[in-house]
C-alpha cells in the first residue's frame, strides 16, 4: 500500500506553535478535508519529515500526539493509518432528564453530582484565576526536572507543613510541621482517614444535626451507627450531647465550629468549653471540620486551640477557597494520631500530590491571599443581604440571620423541602432539601440555597411555591 499523496507545506520555525504540534494539526486538517480518509496510510516519518523541514523526531511526537488523540494507529511493520472513527450509540433523548430525589442512600449522590456539574458554592467566576496562575507559572519555573519522578514526603510537601504550622499558631493552635500536621487530598480525604482508623462497623459516631450531607454518606460506608445532635446558632444541644456520650459511648463526635454548613452559624465560647468537656468526661475524640472558616469576618473560636489538639483532630483544605482543582488540605492532630493515619494514608493512597500541595504553598507564600479572602468576605456579604431580601419577598426567612454567614442561606420553606427541590431541579435551580442533611433522612420544610442564586431561579423559586 502507497502513502497516501499529501499537498506540499513546510512548518514555520520561531512561532510559538512547537513543531510537533504544527505537523498534528496539518495532518488533522487533512483529516477533516478528507485528504486523508478514513483508512488512509500516512507517509512515513522519513518521507514526512524530507517534505515539511522538520527533524524525524518531530514527525514521530506529532504521530504519538494524534494516536494520544485516538485518530491515528501504528501497524507493526506497515505504517501509520488514519483510525475510522467509532459509530455513536443511538441518542435515546435530547436532553437529560434529572433523576428525583427519594429518601434512600442516593440522595447524597444526587446532591453531589448537582452541585460538581451545575453548581459550585464559590463558582469559578468568585475565585481568583490569576493568584492560581501566578502560583502554577511560579512553582514551574522553579522545579528541578531531576525531582518530577520522585513521590512525595508521607506527611505532605515540607514547605506547606511550616507554612500552616505558622498559620495554625497566629490563631493560637501550637502544631509542630513535623509531629502534627499531615497533609491530605481536601478535608474528606481526612475525614475517611479518621474514620478508616477510630471507627469499626457497629461503632456509634456522633454527628450535629443539620449537617454536611456527605459525612453521612461515609458513615453509612464505615458501617457506624450515626445520632445526630441538634445545632443551633451557638453550637450543638449540650444537654443532648452529654445524654447520647452517657448512654451510647460514641468513639467520635463531627463537628463545624466555624461556619457550620448548611446553617451558617459558629460556635460560640461558652458552648465549645463545655463540649470539650464532655468530651474529656466521656473520652470522646473529636473531628473538626474548618473548611469554611476563612470565610469569616472574624477569627471563630476553634476547639483545636482550646483544647491543643489533644482529642480534637482539625481538618482543613483549600479546594473551596483556591481551585477545585486543587485537592489539598491538612489534619492537625496529637502526634500518635498522625503517625497512625500517616500509615494509613501510604497504605490506601500513597503520598499526596506534591505538585499542587507546592501551588498552595505558594499561594499562601506569595501574600496575595489574605486579601483574595477579604474580596470573597465582602463579596459574599453584599450577596447575603441581596439574596435574603429576595427569600424574604417569597415568605421564606431564615431562623437566625444575625448569626448566619457565608455562602449558603438555611430557609424555613413551611411545606416539604424534599417536593420543592424536585420541582426547582427539573427547572435547573439546584436546591438542597433538608432530609440531605440529617442523620434520619426525613422530610422537613428546610432547604439550602446558596446566597449567589441569580434573580431568574428566585422568580422560579418563586412560581414553584405558588404551585404548592
Amino acid at each position: 500500500m502507497s502513502d497516501s499523496p499529501l499537498p506540499g507545506w513546510a512548518v514555520s520555525r520561531g512561532g510559538d506553535t512547537p513543531l510537533p504540534e504544527q505537523v498534528a494539526r496539518t495532518l488533522l486538517r487533512h483529516m477533516d478535508e478528507h485528504q486523508l480518509p478514513a483508512g488512509s496510510r500516512l507517509p512515513s516519518i522519513r518521507r514526512l519529515a524530507s517534505q515539511t523541514g522538520a527533524s524525524r523526531f518531530s514527525v514521530v511526537e506529532a504521530y504519538d500526539r494524534l494516536m494520544a488523540r485516538g485518530v491515528v494507529e501504528a501497524r507493526q511493520g506497515m505504517g501509520f493509518f488514519v483510525r475510522r472513527p467509532p459509530q455513536p450509540e443511538p441518542e435515546t433523548r435530547s436532553e437529560p432528564v434529572p433523576r428525583q430525589l427519594d429518601t434512600g442512600r442516593q440522595d447524597v449522590q444526587w446532591l453531589l453530582q448537582q452541585v460538581l456539574q451545575r453548581e459550585l458554592p464559590l463558582p469559578p467566576a468568585l475565585l481568583d484565576s490569576r493568584l492560581l496562575r501566578s502560583a502554577q507559572r511560579s512553582v514551574l519555573r522553579h522545579s528541578h526536572d531531576e525531582d518530577a519522578p520522585a513521590y512525595g514526603h508521607p506527611l505532605g510537601l515540607p514547605e506547606l507543613r511550616a507554612q500552616l504550622a505558622r498559620q495554625l499558631a497566629a490563631a493560637d493552635i501550637p502544631v509542630h510541621p513535623d509531629r502534627n500536621l499531615l497533609l491530605t487530598h481536601g478535608v474528606t480525604h481526612a475525614l475517611d482517614l479518621v474514620l478508616r482508623h477510630h471507627v469499626q462497623p457497629g461503632d456509634t459516631v456522633l454527628v450535629e444535626d443539620p449537617a454536611w450531607f456527605v459525612v453521612f454518606g461515609r458513615l453509612q460506608a464505615a458501617g457506624a451507627r450515626v445520632i445526630g445532635i441538634r445545632r443551633g446558632p451557638q453550637g450543638p444541644d449540650l444537654a443532648q450531647l452529654e445524654d447520647m456520650a452517657r448512654e451510647h459511648r460514641p468513639r467520635l463526635f463531627i463537628v463545624n465550629s466555624g461556619l457550620h454548613n448548611p446553617t451558617g452559624y459558629s460556635l460560640s465560647l461558652g458552648h465549645a468549653v463545655d463540649v470539650l468537656d464532655i468530651a474529656q468526661r466521656h473520652d470522646l475524640l473529636i473531628f473538626e471540620d474548618d473548611t469554611w472558616s476563612d470565610l469569616l469576618p472574624r477569627p471563630p473560636v476553634r476547639l483545636a486551640a482550646l483544647d491543643r489538639c489533644r482529642r480534637v483532630l482539625l481538618a482543613g483544605g483549600y479546594a473551596k477557597l483556591i481551585s477545585p482543582t486543587l485537592r489539598v488540605g491538612y489534619l492537625a492532630a496529637a502526634p500518635e494520631q498522625i503517625a497512625a493515619l500517616t500509615g494509613l494514608k501510604l497504605l490506601t493512597g500513597l503520598t499526596s500530590c506534591a505538585h499542587s500541595e507546592a501551588v498552595v504553598h505558594q499561594v499562601l507564600a506569595e501574600g496575595q491571599f489574605r486579601r483574595h479572602l477579604q474580596r470573597l468576605q465582602t463579596r459574599l456579604q453584599q450577596a447575603r443581604r441581596v439574596a435574603q431580601a429576595q427569600a424574604a419577598r417569597l415568605g421564606l426567612h431564615p431562623a437566625h440571620p444575625e448569626a448566619s454567614h457565608g455562602p449558603f442561606l438555611w430557609l424555613d420553606t413551611g411545606r416539604s423541602s424534599l417536593t420543592l427541590s424536585q420541582t426547582l431541579a427539573s427547572a435547573g435551580v439546584v436546591a438542597a432539601p433538608g432530609s440531605l442533611f440529617s442523620p434520619q433522612r426525613q422530610d422537613s420544610t428546610w432547604l439550602r440555597l446558596s446566597v449567589l442564586t441569580p434573580p431568574p431561579h428566585w422568580e422560579l423559586i418563586g412560581s414553584a411555591l405558588a404551585r404548592m
